[in-house]
């Protein structure tokens, strides 16, 4: 395959990649998907994050990063995703999925971006009850269950 060929062949990858991806940011207590209002915001502290729905303003998720009472040891640290709505906890210690250097503003873009890209939260910013058991099967590790206190 002669450069030319490649570099057209990369150039309509990134395209696409670009077409497809979504941007999801934070600003001014809103949650913008591609510009459009899907979600309200309040943060709590660094480690904790509500967000409401626009229909109703009901909280609909809330995400709490614990330390599991080691602040020095970040090997047994885990994040909480409760969808308040459909009464759905999932802890897990994936923390390379929202993980953003300290900035907690845009590891909450990734998660909401993780979360579109899984289809558990619409375009609209609605919950997908059959996508968030799915999302719990996949995702959770129970990790509350599993440590002796």
């Amino acid at each position: 395959m002669t450069a030319k060929k490649l570099f057209t062949l990369f150039l309509l990858i990134l395209s696409f990649h670009l077409y497809f991806s979504q941007e999801a940011i934070i600003k001014d207590d809103k949650v913008l998907l591609d510009g459009k209002q899907i979600l309200k915001v309040e943060k709590i502290n660094v480690a904790q994050y509500s967000f409401f729905s626009m229909k109703d303003d009901e909280e609909i998720l809330l995400y709490k990063y614990m330390d599991n009472e080691t602040p020095k040891y970040v090997n047994d640290d885990y994040f909480i995703l409760n969808f308040l709505t459909e009464k759905v906890k999932i802890e897990s210690t994936d923390i390379g999925k929202i993980a953003n250097f300290m900035n907690s503003r845009k590891g909450m873009e990734k998660l909401i971006r993780w979360l579109i890209k899984e289809r558990v939260l619409t375009h609209d910013g609605e919950l997908n009850p059959e996508r968030v058991a799915i999302f719990k099967e996949k995702y959770d590790e129970n990790i509350t269950e599993r440590t002796v206190r």
